[in-house]
């Protein structure tokens, strides 16, 4: 397989633009697997060789609530394969398991297609946003019914794996992680499910400017702008008046992005961009640009609200 095209998705505003921005990148990605992979998994992988793949292999009725990344390294010497599901839907999917076979599966059938024997090995991971805790089983086994006495007979002879999981909602990425950057990343995907944003820019100020290059800021300011209707770049300045370095930085890159027209373009530009992260924190459909950016501001307006109002009343419910 040939290493993918490194440039980062337009989208970025989105869930999975944003996922993909950061974690297409190999260094974020390494130290998110030498975090939450096995010590001695992780202890012989060769991490400079790490290196991300072209294609997904979620059907695109699916892309609406997954993402993926598949890379290639070598863990002591041999070539194995990592694959990064990101679901931020809602709801955990107990058939997660089966999904994941699938995708192995194609994986697997594409490598023997272009390389033949022996297959490398595929270390499937599920990383959830999703506000409930993650109770599905990760073991595939645990899918079948098995009738009582036959069933260790039966058991060889049903495909064995498992798959690893972050379940975000249940970590604490600032006392879990020692990469400051992966820190911070997984903070404030976190603090933009539970619509905590103010909060996220609040503990940031910690973080002298020179630990976060200029185009991650960027991500993270149109990531936020976008998630939360009732932000703007003027109510993030003041919380970070107390780390003036992090304060010009910032301001420098939104003036960036403002001028690109990628921040504070057309309000209904920004509504848009809104309208389409709430529906995908419902689970909803998608609506493409072409339909939206044909409505009037008033229309929405409407809309954007209505789905906001929903969001809300589904945090109340838990």
């Amino acid at each position: 397989m040939e290493p993918a095209d490194a440039t980062l998705p337009p989208a970025a505003h989105t869930n999975d633009g944003f996922f993909k921005a950061v974690f297409s990148q190999p260094a974020h990605a390494a130290a998110f697997f030498k975090s939450h992979l096995p010590a001695p998994i992780t202890a012989e992988t060769d991490w400079v060789t790490l290196c991300l793949l072209p294609g997904s292999f979620v059907k695109s009725s699916l892309q609406q609530v997954h993402s993926d990344l598949l890379f290639s390294v070598k863990i002591g010497a041999e070539d194995a394969l990592l694959y990064l599901l990101f679901e931020h839907q809602s709801t955990p999917d107990p058939a997660m398991p089966l999904r994941l076979l699938g995708y192995t599966t194609e994986i697997l059938q594409q490598h023997h297609k272009s390389h033949g024997l022996p297959l490398p090995p595929v270390l499937p991971f599920v990383f959830h946003q999703g506000p409930e805790r993650w109770t599905p089983s990760i073991h595939f086994q645990d899918l079948f019914a098995l009738p009582g006495e036959a069933a260790a007979d039966l058991f060889p002879y049903l495909p064995k794996f498992q798959h690893a999981l972050l379940n975000l909602s249940r970590y604490d990425p600032t006392t879990g992680e020692t990469d400051t950057q992966l820190r911070i990343v997984l903070n404030l995907m976190k603090l933009v499910r539970q619509r905590e944003i103010l909060k996220f820019f609040a503990w940031l100020v910690q973080f002298p400017a020179h630990a976060l290059p200029d185009d991650l800021i960027g991500l993270m300011l149109l990531y936020a702008l976008h998630a939360d209707s009732e932000l703007d770049a003027q109510s993030i300045y003041p919380i970070l008046s107390s780390n003036p370095a992090l304060k010009t930085t910032a301001m420098s890159v939104a003036e960036k992005l403002k001028i690109e027209g990628r921040v504070e373009g057309r309000v209904e530009g920004r509504v848009v961009g809104k309208i389409q992260t709430l529906e995908e924190f419902l689970d909803l459909p998608i609506t493409s640009d072409t339909v939206l950016e044909s409505l009037s501001k008033d229309a929405l307006q409407e809309r954007h609200d209505a789905l906001r109002h929903e969001y809300e009343l589904r945090l109340k419910r838990g």
